[in-house]
């Protein structure tokens, strides 16, 4: 999608320092972080939430579920706290389907 900024971040386009990627994800620090770490994993897919999952993102879902252990151990983490906000109502500010992953000092999130 031309006008998500996940969408531009995920093709390059924004200049974004990316902590991890591979053909279907990227990972990169939140701009905004609520702890000590704060990356948000993205996939290159446009997907706008939860909500627009399918069947047919089965592999991509069981990705980057899987990859979440192993960005954690590189970046050094022994524990974290993952969250998905779905849609406005649930705190979803940027329609890209993105999980958060979080280790630290937490913040209140919301």
């Amino acid at each position: 999608m031309a006008e998500c900024i996940f969408c531009k971040i995920a093709a390059g386009e924004m200049n974004t320092k990316f902590i991890y990627e591979d053909d279907q994800i990227v990972v990169f620090a939140d701009l905004y972080p609520k702890a000590k770490t704060h990356v948000l994993v993205i996939p290159k897919l446009h997907v706008a939430s939860l909500m627009a999952i399918s069947e047919e993102h089965a592999l991509l879902m069981g990705h980057m579920t899987c990859m979440l252990p192993v960005i954690a151990k590189q970046l050094g983490l022994k524990g974290f706290r993952t969250i998905i906000n779905t849609g406005r109502e649930g705190g979803q500010e940027i329609d890209h389907l993105h999980f958060h992953l979080l280790a630290g000092s937490l913040a209140k999130f919301g």
